[in-house]
């Protein structure tokens, strides 16, 4: 698996044990699909070569992937953005709406904050939908006091 995932790549634990889910932070992620996967959670479209420069410029990106040795499938993604040593901030987290609720987003941000954790990171932001700041304050993000779309992760 390292040849196609990388050597920071990770297993997920799936909810079914005849689907490996592996997490990466190398294998290339085609725009196509990692546009597909943004559209079935309900974002709109952005422009290919925003979203590329974006991409280019983060910290991190990880790929959530349903191992297949011919055709992998990305059913999750996030993204970080900052300096590498004090603070990052996370963005664009989804997880393909034909596999929540499954425990997969949590484990994607544990997969993350650990990274951040590896480079020294003191304090991460996140930026979400206000739909979903429950599922984050449920994961221990203390969330920002008027209820707005952010939220604060502290290393402890």
């Amino acid at each position: 698996m390292v040849q196609a995932y990388g050597e920071k790549a990770r297993l997920c634990a799936s909810p079914n044990p005849q689907v490996s889910l592996v997490f990466s932070r190398s294998r290339p992620l085609d725009l196509v699909e990692l546009e597909r996967l943004l559209e079935a959670v309900g974002w709109s479209r952005r422009p290919v070569r925003r979203v590329r420069r974006a991409l280019e410029n983060s910290l991190i990106t990880v790929g959530l992937w349903r191992h297949d040795p011919r055709v992998p499938r990305l059913i999750g993604f996030a993204r970080c953005t900052g300096d590498g040593v004090l603070e990052a901030t996370i963005w664009d987290v989804a997880i393909h709406p034909l596999y929540q609720g499954a425990g997969l987003g949590r484990q994607l941000m544990d997969y993350l904050l650990d990274a951040l954790r590896g480079m020294g990171t003191e304090r991460v932001t996140l930026f979400a939908d206000p739909g979903v700041l429950p599922f984050y304050e449920r994961l221990g993000w203390e969330l920002e006091p008027n209820g707005h779309r952010c939220g604060f992760w502290y290393a402890s």
